[in-house]
C-alpha cells in the first residue's frame, strides 16, 4: 500500500499537487459561501418568489467565480492561454456535447428571454407552467395530457435547456396575455337557430365584455414589439351546418388560465336560457329509418 502511495506521488510534480489542493480549497471555501448566501436569504426574505430569483443568482454567481478561479489555476501551467483553450476545447466538444448544447439553450432563455419562471408554455408535445431555469434544464408543472382544459395534472417535467433551440416553442403570455376559445353549440335542424344564436351572442357578451376592452389596450402595447393584429376583439357567434343539425360557434378571448373556468359558467348560462325555449333543442348524433310504404 506505502508503495502504490509514494509511486503516485512521485507521479505528480510538486506544482500540479500543489494546484490540485487550492483546487480542492476554492471549491469548499466557495460552496460554504453559497451555503450561508443561501442561509440568510432563507433567513432575510420571506418573500418566496424573492427567495427563488435570489438563490438562483446566487447560484450562477458561484459557477462563474468557480469557473474563473479554477481556470487562472490551472492555465499557467500550460505554455499559452490559446494552447489551453485549444486543448481544452477540444476535449468539452467530444465528451461534454450535450451540457454545452443545454449551456447556449440557457444563453439563449437568458438573453432572448422567450419565457420567464410563471409562463405558461408549450415546447414540443409538452405543456404547463415553468417553476424553474437552471443551467442544464428547466422546469415545468405539466398541464393537459389526460386532462382536460389546460388543467395541471401535478407531475414536474425537466426538460434540456438545448430544446428550445430545436423544438417549436409556444408563449401563452408574452406580449399578448389572451387566447382565443370558441365553444360549439349544436342544435337541432328542427330548433330556431336565429333565436338560439341571438341567444348566444347576449351571452358570450355579457361573460367577455371586460375581457375585450383589456385586450384592446393591451394590443396596442404589444405592437410596440409584434406584429400583432386584430381586427375584432369582440365575441362572435359563427353558423355552419353538420350531419347532425346546425352548429352554432361561440369564438371569443380569454387569458389562458381562466379557460375551463369561464366555458362552464358560458355554458351553465345557454343551459338555463335553452331550458327557457320550447323551440330550441340541443342536438346530438341520431340515426333515423323510414319505412316507405309499396
Amino acid at each position: 500500500m506505502n508503495e502504490i502511495l509514494n509511486d503516485l506521488l512521485i507521479s505528480f510534480s510538486t506544482p500540479t499537487a500543489w494546484k490540485v489542493t487550492e483546487t480542492f480549497i476554492i471549491i469548499i471555501i466557495l460552496s460554504l459561501v453559497r451555503f450561508l448566501v443561501s442561509l440568510i436569504i432563507g433567513r432575510h426574505c420571506k418573500d418566496p418568489s424573492r427567495q427563488y430569483y435570489l438563490r438562483r443568482n446566487s447560484t450562477y454567481l458561484y459557477a462563474v467565480l468557480l469557473l474563473i478561479s479554477i481556470s487562472y489555476i490551472w492555465i499557467s501551467s500550460f505554455t499559452s492561454i490559446a494552447t489551453f483553450l485549444g486543448i481544452a476545447g477540444a476535449g468539452i466538444a467530444i465528451a461534454l456535447h450535450d451540457a454545452i448544447a443545454n449551456i447556449a439553450g440557457w444563453f439563449f432563455i437568458v438573453s432572448r428571454t422567450p419565457f420567464k419562471v410563471g409562463n405558461r408554455i408549450q415546447i414540443g408535445k409538452t405543456s404547463g407552467d415553468v417553476i424553474d431555469i437552471r443551467l442544464f434544464q428547466f422546469s415545468v408543472i405539466e398541464m393537459g395530457n389526460w386532462v382536460e382544459a389546460d388543467q395541471s395534472t401535478g407531475r414536474i417535467v425537466h426538460i434540456p435547456n438545448s430544446a428550445v433551440l430545436r423544438e417549436p416553442l409556444a408563449n401563452y403570455e408574452t406580449g399578448f396575455d389572451y387566447i382565443w376559445h370558441e365553444i360549439p353549440v349544436i342544435v337541432t335542424f328542427e330548433s330556431n337557430w336565429e333565436k338560439a344564436k341571438e341567444i348566444l351572442s347576449e351571452i358570450s357578451e355579457t361573460k367577455t365584455e371586460k375581457l375585450s376592452h383589456d385586450a384592446q389596450a393591451q394590443i396596442k402595447r404589444a405592437a410596440m414589439q409584434y406584429l400583432i393584429y386584430f381586427q375584432h376583439l369582440t365575441p362572435i357567434v359563427y353558423t355552419s351546418v353538420l350531419d347532425h343539425g346546425v352548429s352554432l360557434t361561440i369564438r371569443y378571448i380569454i387569458k389562458p388560465r381562466q379557460r375551463r373556468t369561464s366555458e362552464q359558467e358560458i355554458w351553465e348560462s345557454i343551459l338555463r336560457e335553452f331550458a327557457k325555449h320550447d323551440d330550441i333543442s340541443l342536438a346530438y348524433p341520431t340515426t333515423r329509418f323510414y319505412n316507405a310504404e309499396k
